[in-house]
């Protein structure tokens, strides 16, 4: 959403029906394909307006809710029409969200009629991905779980099988598309998973280093973005839906914690002890490939454009390589380092190529975001270290605080003229 954003208001000689309607599909998919709340109703506020609309809405985790006062009719701000949207929460989904981007663009500059732009969004909607676009995101689970356990330092023992791990979390996630019914407890299941299979290789196969394996083979599931996204919201004063989605968050660690600890007593009551294993150096070089190789399975996780891959790939690396070269001061300042570089690059995009700059934001942080600190600090709660549970929920407050503000910084340094 940039073009035209001061232009004069349109739309007022449409029946007020036909242009909230617009308006609800539009937050909707906004919604669906993982738009923060300041975004959303910025996004919202702005076409309303431009539609001869006065909107109020509140956009939370799982619904959205928008009053409409129309002002082709009169000034008054009393609402005509309140409309409530029920949603499960929105998942990242680069490709739908350029469509979306692309006819709210049309329809704000007039190319494209209002029924037709609300059942463009409608089609948007309704696609579903076929087959092989499932069996590559399947595959995408293994790689970017190998790729993560490379860019943990381990070697390629724990990379081989936090590949596999990841492939069998891929079929579940995969199963939980198919059985709904499934999807509450999908995380639990795949931590049970990752961590019985993890320390039935370590203790038959090879020698493994079980924890990194086991938070690698889980880094999809990993809720960092999610807890970057609330923290976000919460520091522009979008309380209710941080909070919400905080809460969140925190529901699926405690899952994935519960589903990994359950797996470790229960190996135990099997008698299936890990192995000793050595730490094995891999060359710099390796890290790198597995960053380019992670960033690839990422941008086929957030369904990319295939015509803008090398974007998101650019933006993984771009992130990485700042949080690398600053990180020698402190890993928080990494990450701030990191936070800023892809936020002001995605602003900069955005200016540019009139794109959503959350095709370079949302991947170029994927790297950055502490998702296996949380796991790991209720991992040590759960094993009654509340001393070392205590630290690492410190490293995870700081991280999430350095991203967030490395963001805003990035937003001063080259101001974003677009809301997505």
């Amino acid at each position: 959403m940039g073009r035209g954003d001061s232009a004069k208001p349109i739309g007022g000689e449409v029946p007020l029906k036909i242009r909230i309607g617009f308006v609800v599909e539009l937050a909707r998919r906004l919604h669906e394909y993982g738009t923060a709340a300041p975004r959303l109703e910025d996004v919202v506020n702005l076409v309303s307006a431009r539609l001869s609309l006065g909107c109020n809405v509140l956009s939370t985790p799982t619904s959205i809710v928008m009053s409409f006062a129309d002002h082709a009719a009169s000034d008054d701000d009393l609402a005509d029409v309140t409309q409530v949207v029920r949603l499960p929460p929105g998942e990242v989904n680069l490709k739908a969200l350029c469509r979306t981007d692309e006819i709210a663009n049309g329809v704000i500059a007039g190319e494209i009629g209002l029924a037709e732009g609300r059942r463009l969004l409608r089609e948007v909607g309704a696609m579903r991905p076929r087959w092989p676009s499932k069996l590559a995101t399947v595959a995408s689970y293994g790689i970017a779980a190998a790729a993560v356990a490379i860019i943990l330092h381990a070697g390629w023992n724990e990379a081989a099988a936090s590949g596999l791990i990841g492939l069998l979390i891929g079929l579940v996630a995969l199963a939980a598309l198919r059985w709904p019914s499934l999807g509450p407890a999908s995380e639990a299941i795949s931590a049970f998973l990752a961590a019985t299979v993890a320390t039935v290789i370590a203790a038959w196969v090879a020698p493994l280093a079980v924890r990194s394996v086991v938070i690698a083979s889980l880094i999809v599931l990993m809720p960092g973005m999610t807890l970057t996204t609330a923290v976000r919201e919460l520091s522009t004063q979008h309380l209710i839906s941080g909070t919400a989605r905080t809460m969140g968050a925190v529901a699926t660690l405690l899952k994935l914690t519960f589903g990994a600890i359950v797996a470790v007593q229960f190996c135990e009551l099997l008698g299936l002890h890990p192995q000793q294993f050595e730490p094995v150096l891999l060359a710099p070089w390796i890290e790198w490939c597995a960053v380019i190789a992670g960033a690839l399975s990422f941008a086929v996780l957030f369904r990319s454009p295939l015509r803008h891959v090398p974007i998101v790939v650019g933006a993984v690396v771009l992130g990485y390589a700042c949080t690398q070269v600053a990180g020698r001061v402190s890993p928080a300042f990494g990450t701030f380092a990191g936070s800023v570089a892809v936020g002001a690059v995605s602003n900069l995009f955005a200016r540019v190529t009139d794109r959503p700059g959350a095709l370079i934001r949302e991947p170029g942080i994927i790297l950055l975001v502490p998702g296996s600190v949380g796991f790991r600090t209720l991992s040590f709660v759960f094993e009654n270290d509340a001393q070392l549970g205590l630290h690492t929920a410190i490293a995870l407050i700081t991280l999430l605080v350095a991203i967030v503000a490395g963001l805003l910084f990035g937003d001063l340094l080259v101001p974003p003229r677009r809301k997505l």
